[in-house]
């Protein structure tokens, strides 16, 4: 039997660790963002608009790396939820305002206790995760580059 070179070992590929490490992450939060009835990239999209809002549809999905495909069925749940609301801009009405209903922006306090809990369940150092997220955003920029 010929063995499998080790470049191709499941093991040897980053790709792979970054898949099960988004896996797992997206997994434990998701478990307590349940209690506030959103999902993980829901969550993604309320944070972005906690930290400055209104914002149109097209900047919120630049911020996020989606596309209006991806991004618009997340909108409409949390406009459902009565999270968000969408205007049209009086500037420009080719562009949609996405802005925090008062729900929505009550719902920031409740968040805490989640991201304190999963700061908690990860074992590093405030050190050792911003060297991670340097790290990942210097190889997400080189793999974006080729």
């Amino acid at each position: 039997m010929k063995k499998t070179p080790e470049f191709l070992s499941l093991d040897t590929h980053t790709c792979f660790r970054l898949y099960l490490a988004s896996k797992s992450i997206i997994q434990a939060y998701s478990v307590h963002l349940k209690t506030l009835d959103l999902t993980y990239p829901q969550y993604l999209v309320m944070m972005v608009l906690w930290e400055s809002e209104p914002l149109s549809v097209k900047d919120l999905g630049a911020r996020l790396y989606l596309d209006s495909g991806t991004l618009s069925p997340l909108l409409k749940k949390l406009q459902e939820k009565n999270y968000v609301d969408k205007v049209r801009s009086s500037e420009d009405e080719r562009s949609v305002l996405v802005s925090l209903t008062v729900t929505g922006k009550k719902l920031k306090d409740k968040t805490v206790q989640v991201q304190s809990t999963m700061r908690s369940a990860v074992c590093f150092t405030d050190e050792s995760l911003g060297e991670l997220n340097t790290m990942l955003d210097d190889f997400t920029a080189s793999i974006q580059q080729n």
